[in-house]
């Protein structure tokens, strides 16, 4: 689980520093390439093309489209955000997926989760401080992100009941790329040498992502390796002061501790209450 978060922070860092010469949604796109490429020599061990046989490819486009919006946003606000923040405002992906599976798969849920949520979005206002401070734009793509991957996950959920996990990543890798092509288009400038050379490490960094978090999940339970992910808040603060001069404010830890514990809390109840969990997928859109 720690090297899932410094793989994530990694992976942060490159985006940012590519960002400063290649546009966001430019790099977003080929983050989708990358992963492809990884990815498709997997779709022949499984059964080639006709593998990926499915009834269900609304679904998959209707995820592959929420992706892309979340990847699109979480891109944008990276390359104008302190990492520290988007680390801290990312913890909040959970308690969106637990909302909406409430509001649209109709989960019942007691005073105790409720309170989670409720103190979870606060720590997000202790982040962002409206009232106090002009809200910065980074911070509303981050939450937009938030929200949009967790609508994502609930696809995913709905998904896995009848798709393996590996054609659900397949299809995400196709239609996040065609989804995301078409905002690149508009700010499109090829990559040089280099940039190329960042733009594979931003995918390998988003493979280790993966693999480290589903590992981490596979080896222990849930409760007993969630929370190392909070570790993620301190490599994005160590990458951000050395790396772009990044001092996170107080308000960012306290904030991001809240929603972190909140989210933790509300894990744990569902694993005491016997709640069928959910598919454990990346908190960021990009990984």
């Amino acid at each position: 689980m720690m090297l899932s978060g410094v793989s994530g922070t990694l992976m942060l860092s490159a985006i940012k520093h590519l960002a400063e010469d290649l546009h966001p949604l430019q790099i977003a796109f080929f983050r989708c390439v990358v992963g492809f490429i990884v990815l498709a020599p997997m779709l022949w061990q499984i059964g080639g093309v006709r593998a990926m046989r499915t009834r269900h490819i609304g679904l998959h486009a209707l995820r592959g489209l929420l992706n892309a919006g979340a990847m699109l946003c979480f891109f944008w606000a990276v390359s104008i955000t302190p990492l520290a923040m988007i680390s801290a405002i990312n913890f909040t992906a959970p308690l969106f997926a637990t909302l909406l599976a409430i509001l649209i798969l109709g989960e019942r849920v007691g005073i105790r989760r409720w309170a989670g949520l409720v103190i979870g979005f606060a720590g997000t206002l202790v982040i962002v401080r409206p009232g106090f401070e002009a809200v910065s734009p980074g911070a509303i793509l981050a939450l937009v992100s938030s929200l949009v991957w967790a609508g994502a996950m609930i696809v995913i959920k709905r998904l896995t009941h009848e798709e393996s996990p590996l054609v659900i990543t397949l299809y995400a890798s196709i239609f996040v790329g065609l989804f995301a092509l078409i905002p690149a288009i508009a700010v499109w400038q090829w990559p040089t040498g280099w940039q190329w050379g960042w733009l594979a490490l931003i995918g390998v960094f988003g493979s280790a992502v993966q693999y480290f978090l589903t590992r981490a999940f596979s080896l222990a339970d849930t409760t007993l390796v969630l929370p190392f992910d909070f570790l993620k808040l301190v490599w994005a603060s160590i990458a951000g002061l050395f790396l772009f001069q990044e001092v996170p404010d107080i308000w960012t830890w306290i904030g991001g501790s809240v929603i972190f514990a909140s989210s933790f809390y509300i894990a744990y109840r569902e694993r005491r209450r016997g709640v069928p969990p959910r598919p454990r997928v990346p908190d960021t859109p990009a990984s």
